[in-house]
């Protein structure tokens, strides 16, 4: 740590248990996910979204150096004043370009206090908690909703919770009055924290619930990116919540959480980095784990998820997240880095022609860059 600068020099290895430890001995903190076991290295050049990211934005936001290993073995520094174009690209496409082997991050002071809150509606059909949901994405929709609010819905074999956290005072939290709004929850939590690794702690215990972190198992994934002007139709929502009651999952392990993003992550224009999803407001992530092995049915149910939203929405070209990877998306690289994908694959021909770092989704280079050699920058 540069107790100058705040800046923090993080090995590309580090977890983010790791990282916000090490951090917390600085009193300082930067956006994250909330599972302790995943890696700064992925993280930060795919997204890195998580509870502070409204306030601060997604974790490679605070990413202003990194170290390159590239495809012709060489070892390069880049950022906005050094080989910027592949910084550009390393943000939010990273696994395309190169392999970091180490980052150079600004920090935040840690936040002083912090509410987590929870709502579960666990009896009844799921149809019967769409109308839950729907004031849900009422309350999230607002323009004027503070940057201090992050939240989400999960949906599980056990029914549905609202939670998140409010970084404020428990008396600022109760003028929000949201114990009015999901009166008819069947349980509800708010604890205060003055503590930051506290707060953390709790995120990652309410991961391991989901995923029980760290276990290798099978898994199936896809997402959906909404912005203020795709919100969920009134029917869809209907028509989604009984699908959850009518399919069959094959599994018990199965979980559908919508994220509030927003905020300072959409203070960043769309170009500024290879992160394409700006104007998110919220994302969908669908999972289902299989016990010893993942079934066709589980792969459908997954699958239907989607297809129930994008039925009711056809009009909406919908975005995908690259940290969630789904081998059966079409067109991923479009839906993954959308009006960014034609400057990566311009990058990708100089940095990476052969493609040596490749993976069925990956950025590829663009064929007319790779013939014209004489495009190619002299910082490169």
């Amino acid at each position: 740590m540069d107790t100058t600068t705040w800046r923090a020099t993080i090995g590309a290895g580090t977890l983010l248990g790791e990282l916000d430890k090490r951090l917390h001995s600085h009193n300082r903190a930067m956006a994250h996910g909330t599972c302790p076991k995943v890696g700064i290295g992925g993280h930060a050049t795919i997204g890195g979204l998580g509870p502070t990211s409204r306030q601060w934005g997604a974790a490679l936001d605070h990413v202003e150096e990194v170290e390159v290993v590239l495809a012709n073995s060489s070892i390069v520094r880049a950022s906005p004043s050094q080989n910027s174009d592949l910084f550009w690209a390393v943000k939010g496409a990273g696994a395309s370009f190169g392999v970091i082997t180490e980052f150079i991050a600004r920090t935040e002071p840690e936040p002083e206090k912090a509410i987590q809150f929870s709502f579960t509606f666990s009896y009844g059909s799921y149809a019967s908690m769409a109308s839950t949901f729907k004031l849900w994405q009422e309350f999230i929709a607002d323009p004027q909703l503070t940057r201090l609010f992050a939240s989400e819905v999960v949906l599980t074999q056990l029914g549905m919770v609202i939670s998140g956290t409010y970084f404020g005072s428990r008396d600022d939290y109760e003028k929000f009055q949201l114990s009015q709004k999901f009166f008819h929850a069947q349980s509800s939590h708010v604890l205060v924290f003055d503590e930051w690794l506290g707060v953390a702690g709790h995120w990652a215990e309410e991961e391991a619930l989901l995923l029980s972190s760290g276990l290798p198992v099978n898994l199936v994934s896809k997402s959906l990116v909404f912005n203020e002007t795709t919100l969920i139709p009134d029917k869809t929502i209907n028509d989604l919540f009984k699908y959850l009651d009518d399919t069959k999952k094959g599994t018990p392990l199965w979980f559908v959480i919508f994220d509030l993003e927003g905020g300072a992550v959409n203070d960043v224009p769309q170009d500024a980095t290879a992160y394409a999803h700006r104007d998110a407001l919220f994302y969908m992530q669908s999972y289902a784990a299989g016990i010893g092995h993942l079934s066709e049915t589980t792969r459908e149910f997954i699958a239907g998820v989607n297809n129930v939203i994008e039925r009711g929405m056809p009009e909406v070209k919908f975005g995908a997240y690259a940290g969630y990877v789904d081998p059966k998306l079409d067109n991923p690289q479009e839906k993954y880095w959308g009006s960014n994908l034609e400057r990566l694959e311009k990058i990708k021909a100089v940095v990476d022609p052969e493609e040596r770092f490749w993976n069925p989704q990956s950025v590829r280079p663009n064929a007319q860059e790779v013939v014209a050699g004489d495009k190619v920058p002299q910082e490169l």
